[in-house]
């Protein structure tokens, strides 16, 4: 199972955003690093919802996110200036399950993480992340909390120990 490394404070980033556009869905940019099977998440880029007020989407900002393509690739060149990368996107489910629905399967591209915010009202119930399969399936990834750092996840700090007298 792959790994999403997020930090708690880029968490409850995700969650005041989701909060704050309730009933319409929040969207933004995952910028960090990525191998096998841990993507660890840097920064986070909170951008508009361009669904929202799209007469040619019929407005359907409260359940379809769009982010503008010169949005998403001036991420790109921010992530490249910090020596990093776009590795996924997050947006929000407002009254809804933090689960992939048809339309997010189908829009979606491998090789990176989607995490989704759940909401029942404007308060956070549930979030999860997920990763697009060879056979166009989402597979849910685990979300770890971790303190992030240019170096990366960091391990725990060792338990105090009692001085021996």
């Amino acid at each position: 199972m792959n790994r999403l490394v997020i930090s708690a404070r880029h968490l409850n980033t995700l969650g005041r955003h989701a909060s704050m556009t309730y009933p319409q869905e929040c969207c933004g940019v995952l910028i960090g690093s990525s191998n096998e099977d841990t993507t660890v998440v840097e920064r986070v880029l909170s951008v508009g919802n361009e669904s929202v007020g799209n007469d040619s989407l019929g407005s359907r900002g409260r359940d379809r996110y769009l982010i503008h393509p010169e949005t998403v690739l001036a991420a790109h060149k921010e992530a490249r200036s910090l020596g990093l990368d776009v590795v996924g996107y997050y947006h929000s489910h407002p009254d809804h399950p933090a689960q992939p629905s048809e339309i997010d399967r189908e829009l979606a591209w491998p090789g990176v993480s989607y995490l989704i915010v759940s909401l029942k009202g404007r308060t956070v119930v549930d979030t999860r992340s997920w990763r697009l399969a060879d056979n166009c399936q989402f597979d849910e990834e685990a979300i770890v909390q971790g303190a992030i750092g240019a170096a990366g996840p960091r391990p725990p700090a060792p338990a105090p120990r009692e001085a021996v007298g």
